[in-house]
């Protein structure tokens, strides 16, 4: 039985062999709120305090704004790939963390790190079970509209969608495994999050979502510029899950990563994307009447993906030119080469890859029953 460590050190030894090298990493220096969660809690439970002024705040804004004035609370923000650039063109993100703790979170999650985790798992099932050229995989599990379209439109398509959770219910699941009591909220562009957050099957995740708009709102009523904050850095994700913010993103992270994974695959990853929902209803025509002429179909509802989202606080050209250069700057190109996404699904409990593939409720729903 193969170990997710096994499956690491191969790829690295592969990608070594290109000439390509890596940093050296050592998981016990990593001061960090998902690895080391006691550490960090004693390192930032200390955060100074901001004068409130909560007038005008949306009732989810002022719902999380209670939350953070609670000394006993434990409360984490979980932030969508989408957010480079979306509180001013010079915050990085090292300075939206630093803001977002000096608000009362205890830490930020890059949500771009379950991307990474969900990216891995979707590149073993693809591996596993793309064998002919007329089998296909439907994705983006990023986008609730997306599937909610396949789930109660085209129900007969479901079979080709993996059961995964999205990186936000990743995220929450995580967090909450991690940090026992812990009040998650999620930060992005997205409307239809707020509801995916309450489906019963998937209710356990996330207690608050939060748009750009409102986090914006909420450091506004704290009195917390961004700009003017320390940086507070960290590097966790990988370019993989860094770009599905964006049309094709998920496409292209899992191609990265199948291409990583068996490189002598004789079938590749060839995807499609639609954008809009008018797009997404015409690839699904087409899959349904045998001319997609792809195996991996990437659905997302919102022009451009995420960053085109209805709360992004940038236009979409210009939120899909910054993600993409968040993309080009990472360290690591996928998480098959990404040693925090390795000790991160470690720490969840995943040490091989059938456990990671199989026994992963964490990371996986019911599609079928999430709908009656």
């Amino acid at each position: 039985m193969r170990t997710m460590r096994e499956l690491y050190e191969s790829v690295r030894k592969q990608e070594e062999a290109k000439g390509r090298t890596f940093p050296e990493w050592d998981e016990t220096s990593e001061m960090d709120c998902l690895l080391h969660p006691e550490k960090y809690e004693k390192r930032v439970q200390d955060a100074p305090e901001s004068p409130w002024n909560t007038e005008g705040l949306s009732a989810d804004a002022a719902a999380v704004s209670a939350e953070l004035r609670k000394k006993e609370q434990k409360v984490y923000a979980l932030i969508a790939p989408a957010f480079m650039g979306q509180f001013g063109g010079d915050v990085t993100p090292g300075k939206v963390r630093a803001a977002l703790k000096r608000a009362g979170f205890l830490g930020m999650a890059e949500v771009a790190v379950f991307a990474d985790v969900l990216t891995l798992k979707e590149a073993l099932e693809f591996d596993a079970h793309i064998k002919t050229a007329e089998d296909f995989q439907l994705t983006s599990c990023c986008c609730p509209v997306w599937i909610a379209m396949i789930r109660d439109i085209f129900g007969e398509l479901m079979p080709h969608v993996p059961g995964a959770v999205s990186p936000m219910i990743a995220a929450g699941r995580a967090t909450k495994k991690l940090h026992p009591g812990a009040v998650t909220v999620f930060l992005g562009p997205c409307m239809a999050k707020k509801k995916e957050a309450r489906e019963p099957d998937i209710a356990d995740a996330v207690d608050h979502v939060l748009t750009f708009e409102e986090v914006r709102a909420l450091l506004d009523a704290a009195g917390i510029d961004p700009e003017e904050m320390p940086e507070d850095e960290r590097e966790h994700s990988s370019a993989a899950g860094r770009i599905y913010a964006r049309t094709g993103g998920v496409s292209e992270a899992v191609r990265r990563t199948v291409a990583q994974l068996n490189p002598v695959r004789s079938i590749e990853v060839v995807p499609r994307q639609a954008d809009g929902v008018a797009a997404c209803r015409e690839m699904i025509a087409q899959i349904k009447s045998g001319a997609g002429r792809a195996n991996f179909y990437e659905g997302m509802a919102c022009q451009g993906g995420c960053v085109g989202g209805p709360k992004a606080l940038l236009d979409r050209e210009s939120g899909r030119e910054l993600v993409n250069r968040y993309g080009e700057e990472a360290v690591y190109q996928t998480p098959l080469e990404n040693p925090y996404v390795l000790a991160l699904i470690e720490k969840l409990g995943f040490y091989t890859v059938d456990d990671f593939l199989e026994k992963s409720d964490l990371l996986t729903r019911d599609f079928l029953s999430a709908a009656h």
